[in-house]
């Protein structure tokens, strides 16, 4: 199969947009018969008719309408790289997994916006063990595991206290505080990939039963329904209110460090400027 190149998925957006090859021709620079070749060799890598041709007008085919719509969005993907790739990191996206930097977010978007009017802040949620950073989806990443990839460095920002997640009428949520022990029998929901619990914060002989998720919306809907616990960071608290569920501080376990992570080789240029914001923020209280 031959590949399929963007001069050729223009050309095709070009003509169902001027509605003619004659006009597509003049849109693009190019002659008629250019336009002719180019949309005959799209339509032999992709081994679909794509276009009606008739003498009145040009019309997509069923396909030709779906294949319209994703050149449309490569199109719109691949312009959105080269202004990235040329603006200077005029974006910063700073990726996390469940809860962004807790009651800290809102105070840390708005004094980045006074303090670097220049680059605009993207926060972005990717559940997975780099928030994103591996992905490519973000420049930093905030995450509360060790970071054992190679490929990346990262520097503590703050603590937080851990917390046990109930259902409103659990017998536990009328206490201030519990203890992990408190928990044991009960089934303790975690996400393997992100969380920041694991039954290894029990001794072996008092591990609670584990049943897995990957959402936070997930975990809390559970949780709300009385079928398990969870234990997790205070920001989880913050970002998440829910009713149906309370947070009770877990008052024998440690706390979770908070870190900010970035590419060892390629660090975004407003990397020491988000470190030393956040580690404000979270030493501020």
């Amino acid at each position: 199969m031959d590949e399929v190149e963007l001069r050729q998925l223009r050309c095709l957006v070009a003509i169902v947009d001027e509605g003619s090859f004659t006009d597509a021709a003049i849109a693009l620079g190019v002659s008629q018969a250019a336009v002719s070749r180019t949309l005959a060799a799209l339509e032999r890598a992709l081994g679909v008719r794509l276009l009606r041709r008739t003498s009145r007008a040009v019309t997509p085919t069923a396909t030709g309408l779906r294949v319209v719509a994703r050149a449309r969005r490569v199109l719109a993907d691949v312009a959105g790289l080269v202004q990235e790739a040329g603006s200077g990191h005029n974006l910063l996206r700073i990726g996390y997994a469940w809860s962004a930097v807790g009651r800290h977010t809102v105070a840390f978007q708005r004094d980045w916006a006074a303090a670097c009017p220049g680059t605009d802040l993207q926060l972005v949620r990717v559940n997975t063990a780099s928030a994103g950073l591996a992905e490519g989806i973000c420049d930093l990443a905030v995450v509360r595991r060790p970071v054992e990839d190679r490929r990346f460095d990262s520097a503590l920002v703050g603590l937080e206290r851990r917390l046990c997640a109930l259902a409103a009428d659990d017998p536990l949520a009328r206490r201030r505080t519990v203890r992990l022990a408190d928990l044991t029998g009960r089934i303790l929901l975690v996400d393997r990939r992100t969380g920041t619990t694991t039954p290894e914060l029990w001794p072996p002989e008092s591990r609670p039963a584990v049943e897995e998720t990957h959402d936070v919306d997930d975990w809390l809907t559970a949780i709300g329904a009385g079928r398990a616990v969870g234990v997790t960071a205070e920001s989880t608290a913050n970002q998440y209110p829910r009713p149906g569920v309370v947070y009770r501080p877990v008052r024998d376990a440690e706390p979770v460090a908070v870190r900010l992570a970035w590419w060892r080789d390629d660090p975004h240029p407003a990397q020491q400027a988000v470190l030393e914001l956040l580690s404000d923020l979270y030493r501020s209280g």
